[in-house]
């Protein structure tokens, strides 16, 4: 994903699309860098074609401006203000000059090595070190010159370090000797919102793709020496991102840039950009990483980097990336599979409380769990949802159409729609409307079910209601009978209607959606406690069994929880009307859960690992969760970990790593069917 704070710039992009990608008339930026990562010092020029002669522009606090001219006459360069910790600037550009030229520089604040997946998430300044630097779009460490718009830019590091930005390599020149500088130049012609800078003391590999659709593609590895040195790795990223690019070439069209490349981040997280991902270094040794993380990013070079979002009418390219790449590679992996990670979006869902409930109209990015809750899973159901409805053959060519008309162009939910009707000649306004402009979801139930024949055959009658106002849902039946079930569709559009559906024999019971086919709240016996349920909990509550662990507990739920955590009494546990999270040594949470009359530590935790975190259910009372480690060590190395497992009901760990982990069973509700005497 991209940073959460240039999504700001895209919402006054329109202008500047309207009718094409208007390459030619996009203003440019060129800029020459020169970053020494050790000192954390950054030199650089930029030569601007700005979108207006009062041109307006930001800079990080970190830097000044040192000089400005236009056509070689000096020209006043006047603050405008703050914002945090970006300053605004403006300068009055000559009618006739050709270009604006800036020079600034300044030392960039230190990388924050201690900055978790959240924090990261949450917006950074650029920041520099000889570890890794890292100069996100939106740090304002260069000056924009519109919102969209077209660049080059020249690196210069030293010997050790390689750099980079999103674009075609240009041009490079590699130290012979280890001295001196290493010098890159990227170009990107299309319409850009940002540039993302990458330095870091990396081994670069490189293998060029041909391919029949066009011009070679080149991969690389942006690799620290540990890592390279990992045998056989960076050969895997390569061979992977290879499959990767042809597998998405097949299904929506051709690859719209001339290389890609993994970068190695020295922080937690990950980014897709055109051209390249940038991810943490731990994570690139991880081995599913490459059967997941890689495809996601590698696809968003279609989805959100080949074609816009129209961010101010909702932001899908997270959802159909999702959908067409982790989605997918369930699928591919066993039907089981699949309907695991649906059933995983939807006990999210059913976790976000209904003040954080939002459309996926007004969903931007990713800035907490409850977002991500709509942003990717309530979207890749969307697209899952549409393929059921209009058939796989409509929905490929949907997707095809759509990239063919939107093709680095501006593009929302409506367009999607348009495309999609177009391969499916049907109408998908009552669809879409429903999916994407309202918040939450249906609650649906069958509360009566009764055997009925007619015409000589068998048949149950169902009583089906869901809320108001009713969503128009086509929703599958699972009638059983013995060892057999079959699945009937039927269409529900009131809150309350009676529908017959015919069968061969009198079933025994019927199930609702047991597939989970349609995105709804679950009913409570497919709902066991998830530690996302405490992640983002609006006023979560914190008991520490063991004063020893104080501090320690202090700090994991300030990793743990999106909201602070209001200290509660061990006396107070089963007052609680929150979700409360218990921490403490193994001997002293067995003794607080024994005073409060609370169901023991499950046995098949008992003894196992450093660490181990479980969820219990109460039938009265908000649920717990508990954390219960052998000494304090333990307990501080769940910090980083712990809040990767909101999926999760119960998991075991042997230090930072989590060795088992699993949801409790919930199969859901058999609604008998009782015989008509």
């Amino acid at each position: 994903m991209r940073m959460a704070s240039i999504l700001a710039a895209c919402l006054t992009a329109l202008a500047l699309l309207v009718g094409g990608p208007a390459l030619a008339a996009a203003p440019s930026l060129e800029l020459q860098v020169e970053l020494d990562p050790g000192s954390r010092h950054l030199k650089a020029r930029a030569l601007i074609a700005p979108a207006s002669r009062n041109f307006h522009f930001e800079l990080h606090d970190s830097l000044l401006v040192t000089a400005a001219s236009a056509d070689g006459k000096a020209l006043s360069v006047v603050p405008a203000g703050h914002d945090g910790a970006v300053r605004n600037w403006r300068v009055l550009v000559p009618a006739k000059a050709a270009r604006l030229q800036l020079d600034y520089e300044g030392t960039l604040p230190a990388l924050d090595r201690n900055l978790d997946h959240r924090g990261v998430l949450r917006g950074l300044p650029p920041m520099a070190s000889a570890a890794g630097s890292f100069l996100p779009a939106g740090g304002a460490w260069y000056p924009q010159p519109a919102p969209l718009f077209t660049y080059r830019v020249a690196l210069s590091v030293p010997a050790d370090q390689r750099a980079l930005v999103p674009g075609r390599l240009e041009s490079e020149v590699l130290p012979a000797d280890g001295s001196g500088r290493y010098r890159a130049s990227f170009a990107f012609a299309l319409p850009a919102d940002g540039i993302d800078l990458m330095a870091g003391p990396w081994v670069v590999r490189e293998r060029i793709m041909p391919r029949s659709d066009g011009g070679p593609v080149r991969l690389r590895t942006y690799f620290s020496r540990d890592l390279d040195a990992m045998a056989g790795l960076a050969d895997s990223y390569l061979d992977d991102t290879r499959r990767y690019l042809e597998r998405y070439g097949k299904e929506i069209g051709a690859y719209p840039f001339t290389e890609f490349s993994v970068v190695a981040s020295p922080l937690p997280t990950g980014f897709g950009m055109p051209t390249l991902t940038y991810l943490g270094a731990e994570v690139l040794k991880l081995p599913f990483i490459r059967g997941t993380s890689l495809g996601h990013e590698v696809l968003h070079n279609w989805w959100g980097n080949g074609v816009y979002p129209d961010y101010a009418k909702g932001n899908w390219s997270e959802g159909l990336t999702t959908f067409m790449a982790d989605y997918a590679y369930k699928e591919d992996e066993s039907a089981a599979a699949a309907r695991e990670m649906r059933l995983g979006w939807l006990r999210d869902f059913a976790a976000v409380p209904a003040s954080a409930q939002q459309s996926l109209a007004s969903f931007r990015s990713r800035t907490h769990g409850a977002a991500a809750a709509v942003g990717y899973g309530k979207a890749a159901m969307l697209f899952f949802m549409l393929r059921d409805e209009i058939g796989e053959d409509a929905f490929r060519r949907g997707l095809r159409a759509f990239w063919v008309q939107k093709r680095f162009k501006l593009a929302s939910w409506n367009d999607l729609k348009t495309a999609f009707e177009q391969a499916s000649g049907k109408s998908l306004e009552t669809f879409f409307d429903q999916w994407v402009n309202r918040a939450g979801g249906p609650r649906v139930q069958i509360v009566q079910a009764q055997a009925k024949p007619a015409n000589g055959r068998a048949g149950v009658v169902l009583t089906l209601v869901q809320s108001a106002p009713a969503y128009a849902l086509r929703l599958p039946i699972e009638i059983v009978d013995g060892g057999r079930s079959a699945t009937r569709r039927v269409d529900s559009r009131r809150p309350r209607e009676t529908i017959t559906i015919d069968a061969d024999r009198p079933p025994e019971g019927v199930r609702l959606d047991p597939d989970l086919r349609v995105w709804r709240f679950l009913e409570r016996e497919q709902l066991p406690p998830i530690l996302r349920q405490w992640i983002i909990a609006p006023s979560p509550r914190l008991a520490v069994a063991s004063a020893s662990l104080g501090d320690a507990a202090q700090s994991l739920a300030q990793r743990l929880f999106e909201a602070p955590a209001r200290p509660i009494g061990l006396g107070d546990i089963d007052k609680s009307t929150d979700p409360l999270l218990l921490a403490g040594l193994h001997a002293d949470v067995d003794a607080a859960l024994a005073r409060a009359g609370l169901p023991p530590r499950p046995a098949r935790l008992a003894g196992r690992g450093s660490a181990q975190v479980w969820t219990i259910e109460r039938e009265a009372g908000a649920p717990l969760a508990v954390v219960s480690a052998q000494d304090a060590d333990a307990l501080q190395a769940l910090l980083r970990p712990l809040p990767h497992y909101g999926s999760q009901s119960w998991l075991v760990f042997d230090g930072s790593r989590a060795v088992e982990r699993g949801v409790w069973p919930a199969p859901g509700r058999l609604i008998p069917v009782p015989k008509e005497h």
